[in-house]
């Protein structure tokens, strides 16, 4: 039979079937791995919400990552499937966390497992180049899993006792006797006690998502990025400690119930709107910084 006998396909009809097969079968065995993990990410949703605030951010992770993805729909759409076994590595790591943490009752390692387990299966399916593609928002996830509580209190008490220090000295610079004593503040007339709340974690959680969703839309540079990202730490700190130098400074004059209640809870939204300005400030400087060096290169030039 010569080549002209044989029976003619179209050109490229069967990848484009095999890949259509592999995508929806991808996507079911992914649905399905999610509604096995149901409670992990239910329990999950209700730490965001009875946290204190600590982690209210959590709720909006997940459609932000959801948009990340969709605004990647043109890439995927021209990228084919190619199943990959190195899926397997993050796949067996999430399904180790996620027994150790069922066993040792540890829910950290179980809610980070079901994200791992999902990176796995979308490397396994539909290889590593989609994972390219889908890497940013597959690993934003991260940032809606809770912190364990022991970690919490290790990293809350030393910003405690950060926040009281500069909040003291704050005091001393405008004039206001203040003595420290750990995380107590003894002013003239009553105290002020930094509890674990006014550490500042809850900001500073808050503030590198935050970062991170600004360095995604206003920079293109990694080193931009990675610096808008790490200066969340600063800002949360000081803007913390701005924080409880107001509270004293409210304590100092009006009393200890000037600072606690309706008006320690505003003081919390205002100082995190004025960490919100301090982070778009810093991004507006780095776009200002390229033309500030041409102007005084040509200053130069011109001299």
């Amino acid at each position: 039979m010569t080549s002209a006998d044989r029976p003619h396909s179209s050109p490229g009809l069967e990848p484009s079937k095999s890949s259509n097969a592999v995508t929806i079968l991808g996507l079911a065995v992914i649905a399905l791995s999610l509604a096995l993990s149901a409670p992990i990410l239910h329990y999950m949703a209700l730490h965001w919400l009875s946290s204190g605030g600590d982690y209210t951010h959590g709720v909006m992770i997940v459609p932000l990552a959801l948009y990340f993805g969709w605004e990647r729909r043109g890439a995927l759409r021209g990228t084919p499937v190619q199943p990959s076994w190195w899926g397997l590595v993050p796949l067996m790591l999430g399904s180790l966390s996620l027994a150790i943490g069922r066993l040792g009752v540890e829910l950290m390692t179980m809610r980070a497992g079901v994200i791992l387990t999902l990176v796995g299966l979308v490397i396994l399916i539909f290889g590593r180049r989609i994972f390219r593609i889908l890497a940013f928002p597959l690993l934003f996830l991260f940032l809606m899993v809770p912190l364990p509580q022991a970690l919490v209190n290790q990293v809350a008490f030393p910003l405690q006792l950060l926040a009281a220090e500069m909040g003291v000295a704050v005091l001393h610079a405008v004039g206001i006797p203040a003595l420290l004593e750990g995380n107590i503040i003894h002013l003239a007339n009553s105290e002020l006690f930094v509890a674990q709340a006014c550490s500042g974690l809850r900001s500073l959680m808050a503030l590198i998502t935050l970062g991170v969703v600004f360095a995604y839309f206003l920079e293109r540079g990694i080193w931009r990025r990675l610096l808008i990202v790490a200066s969340t730490i600063p800002i949360a700190i000081v803007v913390n400690a701005l924080r409880v130098a107001l509270t004293a400074v409210l304590a100092h004059h009006y009393g200890s119930s000037a600072a606690t209640g309706v008006i320690h809870d505003y003081q919390g939204l205002i100082m995190f709107g004025f960490a919100f300005l301090l982070l778009l400030g810093e991004t507006k400087l780095l776009h200002a910084l390229p033309r500030l060096r041409s102007w005084l290169a040509a200053r130069r030039a011109a001299s």
